[in-house]
């Protein structure tokens, strides 16, 4: 892999470290399938379609698992390009797409995100800054499913008193309206007053916004104050317990994908495999018929 494409792989590694959460193990993996195609293809960062296109006759002899997990490290690959502005297109459309079971997203329960918020708004009654700051990230994640990109790179001005939604681009340069609670308009309202008056960002760092990796940081930190394991929350945990806590209270499907931004409705019927999934857990678990208390 030359210079140019390992730079680009370092910053891919950051955002799924920021934003998914993932492990060393996991990027190790992720690194590997990329420099794998790397040695296919050439220059990854430049790699057209039609290049993409003929790592399915390369691959041929892999187990389809193999070539799904490839291939979905460079569709992410790719769309991070994209996303960030470093590639005017995205060829991944031209991989392999073995039939294989997509695994269902890490959620939290809702008595768990509960607890995110008494322990987040406790600590905000001391008015602290760094406090205040805390209480209206989480607000805006778990309330609004904002991607944590999304997120920190707010203006300043985002969010407008009496306004109860905002309009953001997302993936894709593509506008959605994102719903905006009361709750959160009184936290960001609370952080405002500390927010350097020379900064365009609702939530600074450094020398613009605060970075992916500072936010997963920061909700991970805050998941350990609530008693839950740190690692098994992130900004997109967050963003997943949204979409799935508000299926199962009976959202719309089309309205979810509205909300999320998904561009595929197969993207957001996941969620419905969740719930599935819960509920069967459920059954399992409480039916009388799943106990020994009806056997004779």
């Amino acid at each position: 892999m030359n210079g140019d494409d390992r730079i680009l792989v370092d910053r891919f590694c950051e955002m799924l470290a920021a934003e998914a959460g993932a492990a060393r193990n996991t990027l190790l993996a992720y690194r590997n399938d990329l420099a794998a195609a790397a040695e296919r293809v050439g220059r990854l960062g430049e790699a057209s379609g039609d290049e993409l296109g003929q790592l399915g006759a390369a691959w041929a002899e892999l187990s389809p698992a193999t070539v799904a997990r490839r291939s979905a490290a460079l569709r992410r690959f790719y769309g991070f390009l994209h996303e960030e502005g470093l590639r005017t297109d995205d060829p991944s459309g031209a991989l392999p797409r073995p039939n294989t079971e997509r695994p269902l997203p890490r959620i939290l329960e809702p008595h768990e995100v509960d607890a995110m918020f008494q322990a987040a708004e406790d600590r905000a009654v001391s008015g602290q800054p760094t406090a205040l700051r805390n209480l209206a990230l989480i607000e805006l994640l778990y309330g609004s499913g904002l991607r944590a990109t999304e997120l920190v790179s707010l203006p300043r001005a985002a969010l407008r008193p009496g306004q109860p939604f905002l309009i953001l681009r997302g993936k894709g340069a593509k506008e959605r309206l994102v719903p905006i609670s009361e709750r959160a308009h009184a936290a960001v309202a609370a952080w405002l007053p500390h927010v350097p008056a020379k900064t365009s960002f609702l939530f600074p760092g450094g020398k613009a916004h605060l970075s992916r990796v500072r936010l997963f940081q920061i909700v991970r930190a805050m998941a350990a104050d609530a008693g839950i394991a740190p690692e098994r929350v992130s900004p997109h945990v967050l963003r997943h317990a949204f979409a799935t806590h508000l299926l199962a209270g009976g959202a719309d499907l089309r309205a979810l994908q509205a909300l999320l931004g998904h561009a595929d409705i197969a993207t957001t019927q996941i969620y419905t495999h969740v719930d599935s999934a819960r509920l069967v857990e459920l059954v399992n678990r409480a039916h009388p018929l799943a106990t020994d208390r009806r056997r004779a």
